[in-house]
């Protein structure tokens, strides 16, 4: 039997992506700059945490979620959940730890809402760009997270940079996506008549669209934080600080009490930006 069988040979993928981070590691002024200009936000956040006494920061966190959700109907439970999983992990010895993860998310956060926002708007106002944006989205969030570690090392080496350039890369999908989504939703006849009042596309956009689309957009914040939250673990690998890296070390060392304690921890922070980021989406003004 005649043997139809024709070997092709491999794509060059891998050494394609190997001369693109080449190429790229080459770019240092560039790079330098943003590893600064994250390490500075990074380095504000963790300073302010800092400088804040631990009992106050313990009342100031209650207080700012009952300032942010008192229109709303804000229930004892949460700040009483608050108060006793702060004082679990000040207790604990994870106060320190659990600060430098908060400042690792709330910055990877920020980064990801700047550019995230005004791209799903972006997506809203195009079909074009909602075609080439979609697929990259995809990408993003199906890849998996160890991935991201590799070009991050390379570009940006060992610290807490790499750590929040990879948890901004997997987080901010989400965001993007319900921005999007939120926008394209709202009412036909809603625009319409911001039309029939000769409202600019800014002004249709400012106080039209994007208040209709709260929701959805604050949905996506809340995604996007819990995302960056579950990239703690992973990013302790390449030098981030945190809950995440006693996690990580307890994996090593096979200690299983340190490693639940520190997991504990990052469930408490986890349930108190959720339910905060939740119920602010929901927040009606009276």
């Amino acid at each position: 039997m005649l043997n139809l069988a024709v070997k092709i040979a491999p794509l060059p993928i891998a050494q394609w992506i190997d001369d693109l981070v080449e190429w790229l590691t080459s770019l240092h002024a560039f790079f330098n700059f943003i590893t600064s200009c994250i390490a500075g936000i990074n380095g504000a956040i963790q300073w302010l945490f800092d400088v804040v006494p631990i009992p106050l920061m313990i009342v100031l966190v209650p207080a700012l979620t009952w300032l942010l959700l008192r229109k709303k109907g804000l229930h004892l439970s949460l700040i009483i959940f608050e108060v006793a999983g702060l004082l679990l992990i000040w207790n604990l010895g994870y106060w320190r730890d659990m600060t430098q993860t908060v400042a690792l998310v709330l910055t990877a956060s920020a980064i990801a809402l700047v550019l995230g926002i005004p791209l799903g708007v972006w997506m809203a106002k195009s079909d074009l760009v909602q075609a080439i944006v979609k697929p990259v989205l995809d990408f993003m969030q199906t890849m998996p997270a160890f991935v991201y570690l590799i070009p991050a090392v390379a570009l940006f080496g060992i610290g807490t940079v790499p750590g929040v350039i990879s948890a901004l890369i997997f987080a901010m999908p989400p965001v993007v996506r319900m921005t999007n989504l939120g926008i394209r939703e709202v009412p036909a006849d809603l625009i319409e008549a911001a039309d029939a009042y000769g409202s600019t596309a800014w002004q249709k956009l400012i106080k039209v669209q994007l208040p209709l689309a709260r929701k959805s957009v604050m949905a996506g914040v809340n995604q996007t934080m819990m995302l960056a939250l579950s990239m703690v673990v992973t990013a302790s690998m390449i030098g981030a600080m945190g809950l995440g890296e006693k996690v990580y070390f307890a994996v090593g060392r096979n200690d299983a009490g340190n490693g639940f304690t520190a997991g504990l921890a990052i469930v408490i922070i986890a349930i108190i930006l959720d339910r905060i980021t939740q119920a602010t989406s929901n927040h009606k003004e009276v």
